[in-house]
């Protein structure tokens, strides 16, 4: 069994709003010069086929207006939503000033039924790879209601690749796929998407695995995440000039790191808080380390070579009320009724409802001249049937 690497593409590797490591731009003709040359950069990184017909998404605005009463119930119970889903965008939001607060939503969780958003953007490139490869079968592993899981068998589904699943069970009857891995390799555990040529005689010919890593937490993600960022730069959505605060909820941390990469290479002034909900700050700051490191070795380029890219791109932050992963504290399930009731937008405890708070929350610290607050909604409602079952309590009490 022949384990490899996926060919490398080319990317630019920049530091945030034009300051560099090593040449600093020091005339008008340079920085234009420096501003073509990464248009060129990130163009060859984005030409490519994608599994996501284009990068569209849709963006609404919510209002936060304070109730009448001193008295608060719940986790919202001081404050009623709004929802505008035709907001002002471009340069029309510059002029627009609100008696209260309010932040954007990025609605990724309507790009499709089945598939989260943000797995949605981690398989965008991944897929085409593995049918250039001539890829035949993918193997994953996740939790018994595993989004990412869901998302491959899916996504396999249409395009007519064979998925397998390793799905942990109770305490004790775990399988880890580095473990399947390390049985045939001496690579160490860990190891960024690998190809595996499985050259064995079947009634349908030779059959190549795909192996994917739990959560598609890899480089080769983060090009999907990179094309939607450019997608939102766009003149008439966000532009490329106001100063934006993107708050996402970070699983693996995959899709955060992907999101200020992006607004790196693109020269975008936009920031990245990510609230951590399954790892420590460590963990984070280890996961984004290595996910810039393997974006490097993709991606290198040889049109600049000379610029270093950080590896603290993204503000860690903890959730508002911290808990082990996976776990719901009373009142996030009517919080989420709420939400929903009032906006028609879906949120889960469990992922979007820390980044829904955090986003609440800054939006009413913001000024006029402050960053606006935008949450990437990655999806996670899916999950909400299986929490149903987990938490009946909860559910049970909750009024229409």
């Amino acid at each position: 069994m022949k384990l490899h690497h996926w060919p490398r593409s080319s990317v630019i590797a920049a530091k945030r709003n034009g300051v560099f490591s090593r040449n600093s731009v020091n005339n008008s003709q340079d920085a234009s010069q420096l501003k073509l040359c990464l248009e060129e950069s990130v163009s060859k990184l984005l030409d490519r086929r994608w599994t996501l017909e284009n990068p569209d998404t849709k963006v609404h605005q919510i209002t936060v207006s304070m109730k009448e009463t001193t008295s608060r119930s719940g986790i919202f119970g001081n404050v009623n939503f709004s929802m505008d889903a035709y907001p002002k965008l471009g340069d029309a939001m510059l002029d627009e000033r609100g008696k209260d607060p309010s932040f954007y939503v990025v609605r990724d969780d309507l790009l499709h039924p089945f598939v989260n958003g943000n797995k949605a953007r981690k398989l965008d490139a991944l897929l085409p790879i593995i049918e250039d490869c001539l890829g035949t079968d993918v193997v994953t592993c996740g939790g018994c209601q595993s989004a990412h899981a869901a998302a491959v068998a899916v996504s396999c589904a249409e395009r007519g690749l064979r998925s397998h699943l390793l799905l942990r069970g109770p305490n004790g009857s775990v399988v880890w796929l580095n473990d399947i891995i390390d049985s045939f390799t001496d690579l160490p555990s860990g190891t960024n998407c690998m190809q595996t040529n499985a050259n064995r005689s079947t009634e349908d010919g030779t059959r190549k695995v795909v192996i994917v890593k739990e959560g598609a937490g890899d480089a080769v993600a983060l090009f999907g995440i990179i094309r939607q960022v450019k997608y939102l730069s766009q003149s008439h959505i966000l532009g490329k000039k106001r100063k934006y605060n993107f708050v996402i909820d970070a699983g693996t941390g995959t899709t955060a790191v992907g999101f200020a990469l992006g607004a790196l290479i693109l020269g975008l002034p936009w920031k990245v808080t990510s609230v951590m909900l399954a790892d420590t700050l460590d963990g984070y700051k280890k996961q984004e380390k290595r996910l810039i490191s393997d974006f490097k070795r993709y991606a290198a380029s040889d049109l600049i070579s000379n610029y270093e890219l950080k590896n603290d791109l993204v503000q860690w932050v903890h959730r508002e009320t911290p808990r082990k992963f996976g776990n719901v504290m009373e009142g996030e399930i009517k919080a989420c009724q709420q939400v929903a009731n009032q906006t028609g937008v879906p949120v889960d405890p469990i992922y979007t409802l820390a980044a829904w708070e955090l986003a609440v929350r800054l939006s009413q610290q913001q000024s006029d001249k402050g960053a606006k607050v935008v949450m990437l909604h990655t999806g996670g409602t899916l999950g909400m049937f299986g929490l149903a079952q987990r938490y009946k309590s909860y559910f049970s009490t909750l009024k229409g």
